[in-house]
C-alpha cells in the first residue's frame, strides 16, 4: 500500500480558503493512487483561545480537563476538512487520537506517545482513500484524552508515518522549508535542500520553529523521510533524512538562535563533592531543562556555578535554588534574562577544524562578548547579550558564507 502522511498546521487550516489549498494537495496525492493520512492542527488561534477560556473558569485548571478541552480544537478542524473532502466525492473519514488509538503515558499537557494501533489504521485505509487524523492528541492508560504539548501535531504525523510505514511524511507550514537562518532576521537566508536528522535536532532545540524537536527524534529513530514544505506553494521544500557523504561536504548548515533563556549564577559555592548533584537533581525532578553549565576554577575552597534554563522556568528555578542554598554553601544567587544563545550547526564540523575559531573571531570583530560557550560534535553555542542577537546571526551567517551553496573550508 502506497501511503503518504501530510501534516498541516494552524495557519494552513485557518479558514475555508486555506482549507481549499490543503484540499488540492491532498487530492493530488489521491489521484496518483496513494492512500493519504492528513494530520491537522487546530485552526490558527484556537488553542490559545481555549487556554484563555480555561483560566477564566479556573485559577489552576486541572491538567486532565485541560487536555480534554484543548483537544476540541483539532476535532473541529478534522471534522470541517472531512466535510470538504466528502463534498468532493473523496472516500474519507475523520479519526481522533482515541479512535486510532494513539496510546500515550498519563503526563497530561505533555504526554509522550507509547504505541499506535497500525492494524486499525490499515483496516480504515482499505475502506477509505483519505483519513483525516487529529494531531496533538492521544489516549492515556486510563482511557482519558491527552495532548502532546506545543507543536505536538508534528510528532503525531511523524509517529503515524513510522507506525504505518509511509513512504514520506510531508510537513506543511507557512514557509517553504528549512533555512540557513531565520529569514525574518536576515534576508540572505537560503533554503536548504537537504538536512540531516542531527542537524535538524540541533536547529529545533535552538528554537527553530519549523519542526517540533520530538518529531525529529521520531523521524531519526524510525528513519522516516520528512519533507518540510509550504502549504501556499508547490515548490520543493527541505528533505530531512539520514546523513550521507555529500552532506559532510557542507561545513556549516545553519545559524540558529534562542532568546528563551535565563542565566543563573550561584556565587561562592563551597567546592566539594556532591555540590553539582545538589543543584541539578532537584531541577531534573521538576522537569526543568538545564542547558549550558560552567563551573569556575576553585579558589580558597569556593567556586561559582553558572547555568541556563528556559525563561519560563526561571522563577521555579530560583525558588528551588533558595531551598538548596544552605546545603550547597552558596552566598549569593544572580540571574539575568537579557541573554540569547546563538549556535553554528553543521555535520561537516566533525571532520574539519577551525570552525570555533572562525566563529569567535567573527564575533570579536563586531565587539560581541561571549558570556558562555557549549559545544557538541556538530554544534558550537555562544551565550551573548540579547541586544546583539540579530547582529550575531548576520555576522556568523556571513562568516561562513551560508548564502552560497559551496562554503570555503576553515583554515
Amino acid at each position: 500500500m502506497n501511503i503518504v502522511v501530510m501534516k498541516f498546521g494552524g495557519t494552513s487550516v485557518a479558514d475555508y480558503d486555506c482549507m481549499q489549498q490543503v484540499l488540492a494537495k491532498v487530492i493530488r496525492h489521491r489521484n496518483l493512487g496513494r492512500k493519504v493520512i492528513v494530520v491537522l492542527s487546530a485552526m490558527a488561534g484556537e488553542t490559545n483561545k481555549l487556554i484563555s477560556f480555561a483560566y477564566q473558569w479556573s485559577d489552576c485548571p486541572d491538567p486532565a480537563e485541560m487536555d480534554s478541552l484543548m483537544s476540541t480544537g483539532e476535532q473541529v478542524s478534522t471534522a470541517l476538512f472531512t466535510m470538504i473532502l466528502k463534498d468532493q466525492g473523496v472516500a474519507s473519514r475523520s479519526v481522533l487520537g482515541w479512535q486510532m488509538p494513539m496510546r500515550t503515558n498519563d503526563k497530561y499537557c505533555r504526554a509522550r506517545i507509547q504505541s499506535i494501533d497500525c492494524q486499525t489504521l490499515r483496516t480504515m485505509l482499505e475502506q477509505y482513500d483519505v483519513l483525516v487524523a487529529a494531531g496533538f492528541q492521544g489516549l492515556s492508560p486510563d482511557e482519558r484524552i491527552t495532548t502532546l504539548g506545543r507543536g505536538g501535531s508534528d510528532t503525531s504525523a511523524v509517529a503515524l508515518a513510522a507506525a504505518i510505514g509511509a513512504d514520506v511524511c510531508e510537513i506543511y507550514t507557512d514557509v517553504e522549508g528549512v533555512y540557513t537562518t531565520d529569514p525574518n532576521v536576515y534576508a540572505k537566508a537560503r533554503k536548504i535542500e537537504t538536512i540531516t536528522y542531527d542537524e535538524m535536532l540541533e536547529m529545533a532545540s535552538m528554537g527553530a520553529k519549523v519542526l517540533q524537536i520530538r518529531s525529529v527524534e521520531f523521524a531519526k529513530k524510525y528513519n522516516v523521510k520528512v519533507h518540510v514544505r509550504s502549504t501556499f506553494s508547490d515548490k520543493p521544500g527541505t528533505i530531512v533524512t539520514q546523513e550521507d557523504n555529500e552532506m559532510e561536504d557542507a561545513l556549516v548548515s545553519g545559524i540558529a538562535y534562542d532568546k528563551d533563556q535565563a542565566r543563573i549564577t550561584l556565587a561562592h559555592v563551597t567546592d566539594k563533592p556532591g555540590v553539582s548533584a545538589a543543584i541539578f537533581s532537584p531541577l531534573a525532578e521538576e522537569g526543568i531543562l538545564v542547558d549550558m553549565i560552567v563551573q569556575n576554577p576553585s579558589k580558597n575552597g569556593q567556586t561559582d556555578m553558572t547555568f541556563t534554563v528556559p525563561r519560563g522556568d526561571l522563577q521555579k528555578t530560583l525558588h528551588i535554588m533558595e531551598e538548596v542554598r544552605e546545603e550547597i554553601g552558596a552566598e549569593e544567587i544572580y540571574h539575568d534574562t537579557q541573554v540569547c544563545k546563538v549556535s553554528v550547526i553543521g555535520v561537516g564540523m566533525r571532520n574539519h577544524s577551525g570552525v570555533a575559531a572562525k566563529a569567535f573571531q567573527a564575533l570579536r570583530e563586531e565587539n560581541i562578548n561571549i558570556l558562555m560557550i557549549a559545544t557538541s560534535e556538530i554544534k558550537i553555542t555562544c551565550l551573548i547579550e540579547e541586544k546583539y542577537t540579530e547582529l550575531a546571526v548576520r555576522t556568523l551567517h556571513d562568516a561562513f558564507e551560508l548564502d552560497k551553496n559551496n562554503q570555503p573550508a576553515c583554515t
